[in-house]
């Protein structure tokens, strides 16, 4: 506030330092608006910031849920893998049993075709001439015993190629009853491969999800980065508002004084202008008689006249 005395001030100094303030008064709130218009342009220019970086947040969001939901099927699909290679190595484990009951079968089998030479029909057929020749047929002794122990051979060989007949029976028998179990070793297998590949797919497309989602990120990132960048220009800008509203206030203040002054010297001079007047009006409606609307007007508020 003024510590100037007005009271002692001319009517010249008076309108001289009114002028002065309003002068002051327009220039402050002139840079009062140019703060405002500048942080108007960097309110703009952060909300656009914002938007963009809202939006790539938005969708890091999208993207984080596709993940997520590709890892869940990701897990889904080994889990069913795990179970499967489980059964598969249940059924490897009986087929493995199987294929070693086989094997040694074929051995067997095998050594007594060796033991044999021959099938059960041909050597029966070869027994039964032999043994007619050594029961009906008139031969030397020598020749007797050599049939004897030909009849002998015959006769391990033919229990022999039994044995390799029953055993091939049992490999036979033994195909028929596991081959579910080689049919269902081979499904198993596709089945394997067919999730393996689908765990794959979701697996891969979770990695790309992450890969978007980091370089959105950084994008994102860049634009906060100039948010905080704008907002350490605009908060300087803006602690310049207050000292210049409270600026203003004071000038405003200050100014009233002297506006208040002014009127009170513009009131003495109304006052004086208007008794010079009724001085005027009273000595020609004395002299005369005569008077105007306005004279009457004057005469009748200082009293002079009444109706």
């Amino acid at each position: 506030m003024t510590t100037t005395d007005v009271s002692t001030m001319s009517e010249k100094d008076l309108k001289t330092t009114v002028n002065d303030y309003r002068t002051k008064i327009t220039q402050n709130e002139r840079t009062l608006k140019g703060v405002f218009r500048d942080l108007k342009l960097h309110r703009t220019n952060i909300d656009e910031l914002k938007e963009k970086r809202d939006k790539l947040n938005a969708q890091v969001k999208e993207l984080a849920t596709k993940a997520r939901e590709e890892k869940k099927l990701r897990d889904i699909a080994n889990e069913k893998i795990s179970e499967i290679k489980g059964t598969r190595d249940q059924i490897r484990s009986e087929k493995d049993k199987v294929t070693g009951s086989i094997t040694e079968l074929k051995t067997k089998r095998d050594e007594y075709n060796k033991q044999s030479r021959g099938s059960v029909e041909s050597l029966s057929k070869a027994y039964a001439g032999e043994l007619d020749k050594f029961l009906n047929a008139d031969i030397p002794l020598k020749h007797e015993i050599d049939i004897f122990e030909k009849l002998s051979d015959l006769g391990e060989r033919i229990d022999a190629a039994s044995q390799a007949d029953e055993l091939h029976s049992k490999i036979v028998e033994t195909y028929r009853s596991s081959e579910s179990i080689y049919k269902a070793d081979g499904t198993v297998g596709k089945d394997v491969k067919g999730l393996a590949e689908e765990s794959q797919k979701h697996h891969l497309s979770m990695l790309a999800s992450y890969k978007k989602i980091d370089e959105l990120r950084k994008e994102a990132d860049l634009y906060h980065a100039q948010i905080k960048e704008t907002y350490d220009v605009v908060s300087p800008i803006r602690e310049k508002i207050d000292p210049l509203k409270t600026k203003v206030s004071e000038l405003r203040d200050e100014l009233s004084v002297y506006l208040d002054k002014l009127n009170e010297i513009q009131v003495e001079k109304d006052e004086k202008k208007l008794d010079d007047k009724h001085i005027v009006a009273k000595e020609k409606f004395e002299k005369t008689g005569r008077m105007s609307l306005e004279d009457l007007r004057l005469l009748m508020e200082k009293g002079d006249l009444k109706l």
